[in-house]
């Protein structure tokens, strides 16, 4: 059922589970996003949603907006294990608001490492216009934006809306078929199994250590978007990457932020086909801390690019297919960083097979055994069962499953209308109890760099069948 939540109407707002099926209704012209497993809509159009209400969704939220309202802002609550779960919902949505009130002295800037708030003191409140016990909707002001993570609980999560509606861009027939012709086309290769087990765990270590300040190499000490730590983690991932082989540029997107890191390989055929695969390497810390190291969150993933980079390099890899590897920063902050390079794709026409997005690859529950979590909800069924199947064959040490943590940087390739899923590192909720905490470091129990080797040969294996390879090597 619909729940409502009644004020003085300047227009409804329209929350429901994500459905495709949406983009071919009246609503899809007042949609705002998807945020969190919700789609947003904001109309006067009663009629609209009166009709939509009843043919498509049976459940959801309808919000009357007031006039007066300032930058709207979703926020999601993690799906996490019952034995993280903290204080009660009221009460961390309580501490949440009055942390962000304009009554609380805050900088105008982020200086060095330092974690936080962007903002003035002569702003109007934020309100909190609708809550349910696992997402709710406030109106910030707008200068706020982008460290509202620094405020929010940690199992939650800020997904701003846009200003005005956005297309509601579904994945087209023609590219779901160019999956499930490559899914039926699926099986094994010797060399494919070759060169994903050459990833080196020792590497992975190194590199993680470096990304999270725990190598007396580095100096970063935080990946928050706004640090000092986050441009010293891009300009040293480029060389990296650029070392190895690829050519690479920074691409900023909104001021203040740091760079997205994208990486492209050139391939052999003459194609304008690209298959992409990613991590975000921004990070959060605990409310409060000056630390944010995101050994897991998500610096497992980008260790995990970072080891398919070398193996490439290490092993002669040529791709037939135009190839992308891309550390998003912004992710934190509502998936900025991507939905930035998922609009600039879309509006270049490009011709994207598929993307896979690797975020928090690391942790191993105790007692349990090594895990590969595709989404539940958002994404394209025919990507995340590609990655299933390519699972089975390469890493068949890892149990597969769903899970319902949601929602990564493929949420914004997926709104844009690309196929896309994301490979996560247990099949249920989240269980890492340092989740968006600053003792988010690789030298920790039950921190496993063999799962994030098993997960990064299913993103490598994947990326091989899709794009094509030879092997310069065996070319001399």
């Amino acid at each position: 059922m619909l729940l409502v939540n009644s004020a003085a109407p300047f227009a409804l707002l329209l929350a429901v589970p994500h459905n495709p099926r949406s983009a071919n209704s009246c609503l899809s012209k007042y949609y705002y996003g998807t945020h969190g497993q919700q789609d947003v809509f904001i109309t006067n159009d009663e009629l609209c949603v009166a009709e939509t209400a009843a043919s498509l969704f049976s459940e959801g939220s309808l919000v009357s907006l007031p006039e007066d309202v300032q930058q709207l802002v979703w926020l999601q609550h993690d799906a996490v294990d019952p034995s993280l779960e903290p204080a009660t919902f009221v009460d961390e949505i309580d501490v949440f608001l009055s942390h962000i009130s304009p009554a609380t002295s805050v900088p105008d800037a982020v200086v060095g490492d330092e974690q936080l708030v962007v903002g003035n003191n002569n702003v109007a409140a934020p309100a909190l216009l609708h809550r349910t016990e696992s997402s709710a909707l406030i109106s910030v002001p707008s200068d706020a934006l982008g460290t509202l993570d620094q405020h929010l609980p940690r199992f939650w999560r800020a997904s701003p809306l846009p200003h005005g509606p956005v297309p509601f861009i579904p994945v087209s027939d023609d590219a779901i078929e160019r999956v499930r012709t490559i899914l039926a086309q699926l099986k094994f290769d010797p060399a494919v199994a070759a060169l994903v087990s050459n990833i080196s765990v020792p590497q992975l270590r190194a590199d993680v250590r470096y990304l999270t300040g725990e190598s007396p190499r580095s100096t970063i000490a935080s990946r928050h978007s706004f640090s000092d730590g986050a441009l010293v983690a891009a300009d040293w991932l480029k060389e990296t990457f650029e070392s190895l082989g690829a050519r690479c540029e920074l691409k900023r997107f909104v001021s203040g932020f740091a760079p997205n890191v994208i990486c492209s390989y050139e391939g052999s055929e003459h194609t304008t086909e690209t298959v992409l695969i990613s991590a975000h390497y921004d990070s959060r810390g605990s409310f409060g801390s000056t630390r944010a190291p995101g050994g897991n969150d998500d610096g497992s993933g980008t260790t995990a690019l970072l080891g398919i980079a070398r193996t490439i390099a290490r092993r002669g890899v040529r791709f037939r297919k135009n190839v992308q590897l891309c550390a998003f920063a912004g992710e934190e902050q509502g998936l900025y960083g991507s939905r930035y390079y998922a609009q600039e794709l879309r509006e270049r026409g490009a011709n994207l097979t598929l993307m896979v997005q690797a975020d928090m690859l690391a942790y191993r529950a105790p007692g349990e055994p090594p895990q590969l979590g595709l989404p539940d909800r958002i994404g394209t069924p025919e990507v995340t069962q590609l990655v299933a199947n390519v699972s089975t064959i390469y890493s068949p040490e890892l149990t597969v499953g769903f899970t319902p943590a949601c929602c990564s940087d493929h949420q914004s390739f997926h709104g844009q209308g690309f196929p896309a899923t994301q490979v996560f590192e247990r099949a249920g909720p989240i269980a890492d109890p340092m989740y968006h905490n600053s003792g988010d470091l690789s030298d920790r129990e039950h921190y496993d760099c063999e799962q994030i080797k098993s997960i990064a040969k299913v993103q490598f294996a994947t990326l091989l069948h899709v794009a094509g390879f030879d092997l310069v090597e065996e070319d001399d």
